[in-house]
């Protein structure tokens, strides 16, 4: 075994790219760099029935976008490739035949008649399922008569009748399984050729000296297998580190009906990469107690398998939510403006597809709700074109909005309907909607025209003197100050979700806010 550690991240790309498989890729990232050691991206994609290159692309694309460079596979090859599994089926069928000749594995011949058969009569017997071992019995004259024929055949692996097999987990201390409990003679390579994943696995970590598997406590069972392979090859398994499950806060293994669960969708909901490694990373590991908040290279420098939990983890979205909001009011404001923009024109991460629900509903995001689309050459142009902006006045004026909604967006899907007031002329709410619960109409028309002078005199103030002038006119009008500033906000903005009233009032200009506010007590009669 090498001294330097070797670890892979292995999917299978049938699918898009999931939480549950990003924290097997991190984990096993963040070991590779604590150790100095190689992070491996292989591809297993012997299932080709559910194959499609669209996942191979949204592989990579998720490992790019979360920041988690490999150093072997991909596009990055290496010494010990090819790093995909369909390229490298001489080789399965090669071992797979040394271990028909050493007597560890052996033909098979069952038809697929006789296989259901025998899985039919176990069923109704309440039998253990698996294969009945029929071909194991063959004399080599049998063996030889059925190969000369021509008759289809798979190889199967010949599991030891008795006793245990037992084997070291990092995480779970020593682990041991008896024999006959292990799947009955598997197949390790089909009848066209392909192998299965257990061959192909055991072949590709031993010849890509794969010193350390971590992976999901959910392949426990087929250690001992793999475990019994590596002995019938003659070789050194690699140490095993299964890790805790992630499940929701039901208990249940993590799914759809949680909320979002493939990277995608986290993408499209607007979470940021930074933000989905720091939480991940934290979901059943521990590194400085009192510290939440860490680079990916912090987590490189301080992660410790030892620091493993052994029991499952919960996904928290609020959680998740937390650490989004405190990565995205970490960025600067051109920052801010360059991972917003796609949210508020429904390009880019805005355009993806994401599982829409009544609990779940699909953000909203791009012109519709923003009044912002993306011009041609790439720069943000305003839809409506009466409000004769040029893209150079709708960026000037994103730009200024950013500060004020770093502070309220949870997520950058949030930022399209916050900086819509600016780009349309909104329609005067409902007065049911513009009247606070402990106001009447006559009551928020006074504070509406209290307005007028309050937005006249904070032009040229500071945002403290603002805000005093703000509680000062609402004590004057005996009403709280949330009850004084909503209606003002519905008349500016149209809506109950804005960035902070008074820098609004400032951007869109005293004019237009005053014009607003007439045109919503005009409303009132």
């Amino acid at each position: 075994m090498s001294d330097e550690v070797r670890v892979r991240y292995a999917p299978s790309p049938t699918g898009l790219q999931h939480i549950g498989g990003v924290r097997t890729a991190l984990f096993n990232y963040l070991f590779a760099r604590s150790k100095g050691g190689k992070f491996i991206l292989r591809l297993e994609d012997t299932d080709r029935t559910r194959f499609d290159e669209a996942y191979v692309k949204n592989l990579y694309d998720t490992m790019s976008w979360l920041g988690l460079e490999w150093d072997e596979g991909g596009d990055k090859g290496g010494e010990f490739g090819p790093y995909v599994q369909s390229e490298r089926f001489d080789l399965y069928k090669k071992y797979a035949e040394e271990l028909v000749a050493k007597g560890e594995a052996y033909y098979c011949f069952c038809d697929a008649e006789r296989l259901e058969r025998i899985r039919k009569i176990q069923t109704e017997n309440k039998m253990a399922p698996g294969y009945d071992r029929h071909c194991r019995m063959l004399t080599p004259e049998e063996v030889q008569e059925q190969r000369a024929s021509g008759k289809p055949h798979v190889i199967r692996l010949k599991v030891p009748l008795e006793g245990e097999t037992e084997f070291h987990d990092y995480l779970l201390g020593d682990i041991k399984w008896k024999n006959e409990d292990i799947s009955p003679d598997p197949v390790l390579l089909k009848s066209d050729g392909f192998p299965t994943y257990h061959l192909a696995n055991i072949v590709d970590d031993h010849f890509m000296r794969i010193t350390h598997v971590l992976r999901a406590q959910e392949w426990i069972p087929s250690t001992p297998l793999h475990v019994q392979m590596y002995r019938a090859f003659g070789w050194e398994h690699p140490e095993f580190c299964h890790l805790p499950m992630v499940n929701g806060k039901d208990g249940q293994k993590l799914s759809k009906r949680h909320g979002a669960t493939s990277v995608n969708e986290f993408r499209a909901r607007g979470y940021l990469p930074e933000a989905i490694i720091n939480y991940v990373a934290m979901l059943g590991c521990s590194y400085i107690d009192g510290k939440d908040l860490y680079t990916l290279q912090e987590l490189c420098t301080h992660f410790k398998i030892e620091h493993l939990n052994k029991s499952p983890a919960v996904f928290d979205y609020k959680k998740l939510e937390w650490y989004n909001g405190q990565y995205i009011r970490s960025l600067s404001d051109e920052e801010l403006y360059v991972r917003t923009l796609p949210f508020i024109t429904g390009t880019g991460d805005a355009a993806l597809a994401v599982n829409e629900s009544d609990e779940f509903p699909a953000p909203h995001v791009g012109p519709h709700y923003s009044g912002i689309a993306l011009g041609s050459d790439g720069e943000p142009v305003c839809v409506d074109e009466s409000m004769h902006m040029t893209s150079s006045d709708v960026k000037a004026a994103l730009m200024q909005l950013m500060p004020l909604i770093k502070e309220r967006v949870h997520y950058l899907t949030d930022s399209a309907e916050m900086v819509r007031f600016l780009f349309t002329e909104p329609a005067v709410p409902p007065i049911a909607e513009i009247v606070p619960k402990k106001l009447d109409e006559a009551q928020t028309k006074a504070v509406l025209e209290s307005a007028k002078e309050f937005v006249k005199k904070i032009e040229r103030m500071s945002h403290d003197d603002a805000e005093n002038l703000a509680r000062e006119t609402a004590e004057n009008l005996g009403v709280k100050l949330g009850d004084f500033m909503m209606p003002i906000r519905m008349a500016v903005t149209g809506s109950r979700i804005s960035p902070p009233l008074i820098g609004s009032i400032v951007i869109l200009g005293i004019e237009r806010s005053l014009a607003r506010i007439e045109k919503t007590l005009a409303a009132f009669g």
